[in-house]
């Protein structure tokens, strides 16, 4: 009989304990009865691959992905074979762009004159490449750059696959070795100065809204009024965005032998910023049968301050980098 009230009382005591302690568990962090997937914590579904020119997408719907940002989309992706490179030396930067099933694309729609637009740019945007590499038979990628700097650089194909609707701008990492020195980037002036010419910005870059810039080519203080065509075009602008580099290639307005389109001084470009933030603007343009860039710091929303012009890093914008 005693040892039966002794197990009682312990047995007693054993559920005085848990339910305190129930009791305590409940207060602090009520037990769920099941678990709560990922999917239940996501504020919002994930954003939907845009094209590279900054579209977005209707209110409530998904936000579209700037070009550049993944590595892969739309089926196809980019395969480096040369991840790292050394500073100041020139060297091949080998690739290939897959499809879906991992076989090697080798028919591509030709944009802007090329079938591939590569596009070399460190992290600091001081230093900037285009480049358009060759194609072997195989679909391998490949063409020469001299990159001054070392560090991490973002690496840009952008292309269209044959038959299909729009093109695509795909990227990836690229690290070069030597010795680093981090740079800031130049603040936002109206006017830049690369290999004699003055190029002058107007307009302001908008957060998802239409605007209009307009670049003014000018050397020795008179305007260039003979711009040669270059890809097309009187001028080929690039944008990315500081921070994570989202890729925002922009298309001119009018063309060459157009009927009303004028070689100089002035080349225009619409264009839609895909966020608020600071921009690095590089325009290309060709005069004397040399392709020259130009490189521009920005803010959405705040027009470029009226600044002396001096030469910014575009000291590593050498023209014999690009390829006709």
């Amino acid at each position: 009989m005693n040892v039966l009230w002794k197990l009682g009382a312990y047995s007693a005591a054993l559920a005085a304990t848990f339910g305190a302690a129930y009791g305590i568990g409940n207060a602090v962090d009520p037990i769920a009865d099941e678990p709560v997937s990922h999917a239940q914590h996501r504020a919002s579904p994930s954003p939907t691959p845009g094209d590279r020119h900054g579209d977005h997408a209707e209110a409530g719907a998904a936000a579209t992905v700037p070009g550049g940002l993944q590595v892969s989309e739309g089926g196809y992706s980019i395969d480096l074979k040369t991840p790292r490179l050394k500073a100041g030396r020139s060297e091949d930067i080998r690739f290939l762009i897959r499809d879906q099933k991992g076989r090697v694309v080798t028919d591509y729609e030709p944009q802007h004159d090329k079938e591939l637009h590569l596009i070399v740019a460190s992290r600091d945007l001081l230093t900037f490449r285009h480049l358009h590499p060759t194609r072997t038979a195989n679909g391998t990628w490949s063409t020469p750059v001299d990159l001054p700097a070392a560090g991490d650089y973002r690496v840009f194909a952008d292309f269209k696959p044959a038959k299909k609707d729009k093109g695509l701008t795909l990227g990836t990492d690229l690290a070069v070795s030597g010795a680093y020195k981090p740079a800031e980037l130049p603040e936002p002036a109206a006017a830049a100065s690369v290999d004699g010419y003055t190029v002058t910005l107007n307009g302001d870059l908008r957060a998802a809204a239409a605007s209009e810039l307009t670049l003014s080519v000018s050397r020795g203080g008179r305007p260039v009024t003979d711009l040669q065509p270059y890809l097309g075009a009187y001028g080929h602008l690039v944008a990315l965005r500081a921070g994570d580099l989202a890729y925002l290639h922009v298309h001119p307005n009018g063309e060459p032998n157009d009927g009303e389109t004028e070689p100089g001084p002035d080349v225009s470009f619409s264009t839609t910023a895909p966020s608020a933030g600071t921009y690095r603007l590089f325009l290309d343009f060709k005069h004397n049968d040399r392709v020259h860039t130009a490189a521009f710091t920005v803010r959405t929303g705040a027009p470029a301050k009226a600044q002396p012009v001096k030469s910014t890093p575009a000291e590593q914008h050498e023209s014999g980098d690009h390829q006709h």
